[in-house]
């Protein structure tokens, strides 16, 4: 298992959302957050469980899994630099049904809820941030799955390596097939068969559970409309939070 670096070497504001924040309601913030590694695999939080922090990731990725009750699994949405862990918080509860676990190994801050909803309260431009990250978050879930029902396993994977990329600084994600089968809450094969044609056709090399991704402008073009719509809407909603 990959883990993440001891010290983290990034400011709070390498989160897109803190970074839109006024300077004057990132102060209020600043004294609060606290530097948090975020290994590969860990489990901020689990389903039903009550949530003590809200997680603001650097250069990690969280992927957000509803979990049934046999055990299997499929990812709901993926939070990177552009958004917060833990909406449930501020918008009214304390758990939620879904699982969150470190997708791709890095760095990141957490608040305290007592902290975050007392400035959450305020009414103020944290308020409006969140809420309208609320409504993206809300928005990559839906097409989620739309997309699980109606496209091809080859569309989903398309979708799932650039929303990851969106996160990252670099085009090289860290996942085998058996845990991107998990996530899509699909067959392991199905993604070996998946990968095999994009690898064919010179937009990903993968090799030792490292993609690379190749021809990016390639890879949007096969991808399903899902990923566009999911973009647009994080990037009407959030002008000035873009992920990279």
């Amino acid at each position: 298992m990959l883990k993440s670096p001891a010290s983290n070497d990034t400011p709070p504001r390498a989160n897109l959302l803190l970074a839109a924040l006024p300077d004057v309601d990132y102060a209020q913030l600043l004294p609060h957050l606290e530097s948090f590694p975020l290994e590969l695999g860990r489990a901020i939080y689990e389903s039903g469980s009550h949530q003590g922090y809200v997680y603001f990731p650097t250069t990690a990725i969280v992927s957000l899994l509803y979990v049934m009750e046999d055990g299997s699994s499929a990812e709901i949405a993926v939070v990177g630099n552009e958004g917060v862990v833990g909406i449930a918080l501020f918008m009214g509860g304390e758990s939620t049904p879904s699982r969150a676990v470190v997708q791709s190994a890095g760095n990141g801050y957490r608040l305290r809820a007592n902290a975050l909803i007392g400035e959450f309260r305020q009414g103020r431009d944290l308020q409006h941030v969140l809420l309208r990250y609320t409504q993206a978050l809300i928005t990559q879930m839906a097409q989620t799955a739309v997309c699980n029902r109606h496209h091809t396993v080859e569309q989903q994977l398309c979708r799932w390596l650039l929303l990851s990329l969106d996160r990252l600084s670099s085009n090289e994600l860290t996942m085998t097939q058996e845990l991107i089968a998990n996530m899509l809450g699909v067959r392991r094969e199905g993604v070996t068969e998946a990968a095999g044609h994009l690898q064919a056709a010179g937009l990903i090399h993968y090799s030792r559970g490292k993609i690379t991704v190749i021809d990016r402008p390639k890879l949007e073009a096969r991808v399903c409309e899902c990923y566009a719509v999911v973009k647009r809407e994080y990037d009407r909603l959030l002008p000035h939070a873009k992920a990279n």
